[in-house]
């Protein structure tokens, strides 16, 4: 199994930051993991170690595989404007991703189960390609057989949080691509340079 099935509070505690939401090892334990706990002497850190740092934590972010990172990198860099922001817009079209935004899922792990398991659509058509990129104009719904999942009612009562590059319709459980989002839309902790930084290696 190549995708990350461990212990999330870990890694959260890895990166000091709460990549997969609130989590409260994390609010009781700010520092990283291991057996000597907050008083082992840790060096500085080097420039590449900082730079593959900010990689992994983007990569544990989307759930995204090293090889599809990289494929994703190449794509940004071919298109115009800041290669660093392309590449955070390219996360975020990700079909998974799109569906925890709009809230149909609380976490993007239950947005990829929901459009593996056949219970999102797009433009009406199924689609079970978590990787399948979204594109401004399309619309991301709830397959009819799946709109009575308690799962999906629960986490769309639960939602607080809306995007402006999102609209979603509650009575049509459905929601549409209306923009590319920038950076100031996109409120991951993620310094995207020094991964362009990396790569550019």
């Amino acid at each position: 199994m190549a995708r990350y099935t461990g212990p999330k509070s870990k890694i959260a505690r890895r990166f000091k930051d709460p990549i997969f939401g609130p989590d409260k090892a994390l609010d009781r334990r700010s520092y990283g993991p291991g057996q000597h706990g907050p008083n082992k002497r840790r060096g500085k850190q080097s420039e590449y170690a900082i730079q593959l740092g900010e990689k992994q934590k983007a990569k544990y972010t989307y759930g995204i595989l090293e090889r599809q990172f990289s494929n994703l990198f190449e794509k940004a860099s071919r298109m115009k404007g800041i290669t660093g922001e392309n590449l955070l817009q390219l996360c975020e079209a990700r079909l998974d991703n799109t569906v925890f935004r709009l809230g149909i899922a609380p976490t993007r792990r239950g947005a990829r189960q929901l459009v593996s398991h056949k219970h999102i659509t797009v433009n009406g058509e199924v689609v079970n390609i978590p990787s399948y990129n979204t594109k401004t104009g399309d619309v991301i719904g709830v397959r009819e057989k799946s709109k009575s999942l308690e799962a999906i009612s629960n986490s769309l009562t639960a939602k607080t949080q809306t995007f402006d590059w999102l609209e979603w319709n509650p009575s049509q459980m459905e929601g549409k691509v209306v923009s590319v989002p920038t950076r100031e839309m996109i409120p991951e902790n993620i310094k995207e340079q020094l991964i362009v930084e990396l790569y550019s290696k």
